[in-house]
């Protein structure tokens, strides 16, 4: 087994794949649903109300659904990345 110096170790590489998916989904969420980021945080904190009798939803089906495909790119997305890290053999 050959080590790289210069290669972060696989803490670190995991670390920083973990650390840049919220990053990722973000952007993703912000871009297709076409949102700021303050939108984005906004809406995250929302939460379904009643105005005179009727709920008012804090997301849309359309946004909801919109919402979970891109969770399930960005998840198989991580998977794919972390699982290709391994140590180098040589």
């Amino acid at each position: 087994m050959s080590i790289d110096k210069n290669e972060p170790n696989v803490l670190n590489r995991l670390h920083t794949e973990f650390s840049t998916v919220a990053v990722h989904f973000r952007n993703r969420v912000c871009e297709e649903c076409n949102y700021s980021t303050p939108t984005f945080y906004r809406k995250m904190r929302g939460k379904d109300k009643k105005v005179e009798g009727k709920l008012v939803p804090a997301l849309s089906n359309a946004e909801k659904d919109k919402i979970r495909e891109i969770g399930e790119d960005v998840k198989n997305d991580l998977i794919t990345s972390i699982s290709g890290i391994r140590l180098k053999k040589g």
